[in-house]
Order: structure tokens, then C-alpha cells, then sequence
């Protein structure tokens, strides 16, 4: 099992509150009222790096912003590799904080690499049971797996189309370290009607390189921003392309891609030039 003791405060543990970024799309796709959307990804919760306590003043802090949606871009558990110096917090309690977030057209949740890999109970159960996926039941916050919810604004409203992770499951093959991924896009646009206005929450960035029509606007979490940033270079960033999709606003073939740098660790609690963000996507 998962699980280790550790001090409540130590070096690397995160204290203040994170930095917000705001990025404005105008998009002649986008025919309704204005619209501003929080963005937290990559929480990775887990004292002393990231605690609940932080956690609780991160929601605070992301409903004083009064957003009219929220979106949670994935990875609520901590980082395996972060073991044996933290302490592992449950997706129960995780989730019981951020049910107490509050935004007016919802707040919409995805699953992310680390809610797969890092989940015990996924891990036992091959994939079959999952404990973000049961947290989110039982406080009955919306998680969106690879489908289409509409939402109700101004006139005709949007579609927001939620996919599962590209990287959920991690295997050995020929020698090389590869991924499985859970992301279904057809399934997940199936019910969005052509030509719709519609957003993409998935939690890697990767996709965005598919050019899908569908969605004038990606929002993705997943990288950190690369976590260092030295000489305006990003040396490593956890995506097949480098540092193309690292953080923040990037436009390609007409379409829109968001990209938070999250909160969080991976590997070594340690960000340089890269502090912990959140996002907020103004529409119109």
C-alpha cells in the first residue's frame, strides 16, 4: 500500500497561496455571453508538499474569483515516486474539500495519469475500481469520462466534452516505458451536435497536436509548466513534444489551447521559474 508518515512542514512544501494567470480568447466560434472559467489541475496532494489545509485555502481562494464555471483538469493524488518522504492523502478526503467549490454553471472534473497509476485501489483492482471515480460519486461532483454535458448559458449554450486520461496505464514493452491511453474522443464528442460551440477539458495537452474541429478551445493540465525553467528553457516537460505545449495560451489551426501549470509535485518537490498557477480562461 501507498502510504508513509511524514512531518507536517518541510522543505519544498508549498505555503503560500498559488499565483492566478488570466488568459483572454476571442473566437468568432464563441457567439455567447461572456464567460469566465477557473482552472486547477495537478493538485497531487500530500503533506508536507501540498497539504488539505492548503488545499482548503485554495478553494477559498478560487470562489473569492467568482468564476461562472470551474473546471479540475485532473491529478488529485500524489505522485508515487514522491514516496517514502510524504504522506498520502485519500481521494476521499481530496475531493471532500473540492466539493466545496462553487460556481454557477458547475464544477466539472477529469481524470488525470496519477488518479489511475497512483490509485491503490485501481492498482488492486486492475483498472476496475477506482477511488477519484468513487470520491466523486459520493460527494456528486460531476466527473466527465469520456462524454458530453450541455451547459445552459445565454442563449444556446456549449458543450463540454470531458476525455479520460492518455496516459493511464504505464507498461513495459520491448525494452521502452509506454502508455495506454483511456482517452476515447469519438465517444466523448458523439452526442455534441456539428458545428456546436463546444470545450475540451483533457488532461494532457498532447491531443491538441490532432487538430480536432470539434472543440474551438482545449484546456489541459498535466505538464507543470516543465516545474524549472532556466534561461527561458524548459528541459523537461512529460509530453511527446517537448516543450510546445508547457504552459499557457497556444493557438494552432484555428483553435485554442490552455494549458495550467498546476500546483503540484512529480519526481522531486521542487519548482524553479515555474510557480504553482491557477488559470482563469475569460471568454468573450
Amino acid at each position: 500500500m501507498f502510504r508513509s508518515s511524514a512531518p507536517a512542514r518541510g522543505w519544498g512544501a508549498i505555503r503560500r497561496l498559488p499565483r492566478v494567470v488570466t488568459h483572454r480568447i476571442s473566437d468568432p466560434r464563441w457567439t455567447l455571453p461572456p464567460m469566465r472559467a477557473a482552472v486547477l489541475s495537478d493538485l497531487h496532494v500530500g503533506a508536507p508538499w501540498v497539504s488539505l489545509a492548503l488545499l482548503e485555502r485554495i478553494v477559498a481562494q478560487i470562489n473569492a474569483l467568482a468564476p461562472d464555471i470551474a473546471f479540475l483538469a485532473g491529478d488529485l493524488l500524489l505522485d508515487r515516486n514522491m514516496w517514502p518522504f510524504s504522506r498520502f492523502e485519500p481521494a476521499a478526503g481530496i475531493v471532500g474539500r473540492l466539493a466545496g467549490l462553487r460556481a454557477p454553471l458547475g464544477v466539472w472534473s477529469i481524470l488525470g495519469n496519477h488518479d489511475w497509476g497512483d490509485c491503490d485501489l485501481s492498482r488492486d483492482t486492475d483498472h476496475l475500481r477506482n477511488s477519484v471515480i468513487e470520491a466523486h460519486g459520493a460527494q456528486g461532483l460531476p466527473l466527465l469520462r469520456n462524454e458530453a454535458r450541455h451547459i445552459p448559458h445565454g442563449g444556446g449554450g456549449f458543450w463540454l466534452v470531458g476525455t479520460d486520461s492518455q496516459r493511464a496505464r504505464k507498461i513495459r514493452q520491448d525494452g521502452r516505458t509506454r502508455y495506454v491511453s483511456h482517452l476515447d474522443a469519438d465517444a466523448a464528442f458523439a452526442a455534441v451536435p456539428e458545428g456546436a460551440p463546444a470545450i475540451h477539458l483533457a488532461h494532457e495537452p498532447d491531443y491538441f497536436a490532432e487538430a480536432d474541429p470539434r472543440a474551438f478551445l482545449q484546456v489541459s493540465g498535466h505538464t507543470h509548466g516543465g516545474q524549472v525553467k532556466l534561461i527561458g528553457r524548459t528541459p523537461a516537460v512529460p509530453s511527446e513534444f517537448g516543450s510546445r505545449y508547457a504552459g499557457g495560451h497556444i493557438c494552432e489551426n484555428g483553435n485554442h489551447l490552455i494549458v495550467c501549470r498546476g500546483i503540484g509535485y512529480s519526481g522531486l518537490p521542487l519548482r524553479i521559474g515555474v510557480p504553482p498557477e491557477i488559470a482563469i480562461v475569460e471568454l468573450g
